[in-house]
């Protein structure tokens, strides 16, 4: 195998990994999402109070996957 085939070989493996990062921010999402069900069917009168927080935490962990998604674009085109 050739410098130049391995290294692109190298760089599409490279990119795979990193999007491994969009699959634990979806798993993470579906988390956060059901834990806020289960705790809004428990506790109604908390659920405005709790929606805030879940959006909060929705944001930060789609940024997970974003940055995951950036990563693997870097590496695929640089």
């Amino acid at each position: 195998m050739d410098p130049q085939s391995a290294a692109l070989l190298a760089k599409d493996v490279g990119a795979g990994l990193a999007t491994i990062g969009v699959a634990g921010a979806g798993v993470g999402i579906g988390n956060l999402f059901g834990a806020f069900v289960s705790a809004s069917g428990r506790n109604p009168a908390a659920r405005d109070s709790l929606f805030k927080d879940v959006l909060l935490g929705f944001a930060l962990t789609e940024a997970v996957a974003l940055y995951a998604l950036v990563i693997a674009l870097v590496i695929l085109f640089t």
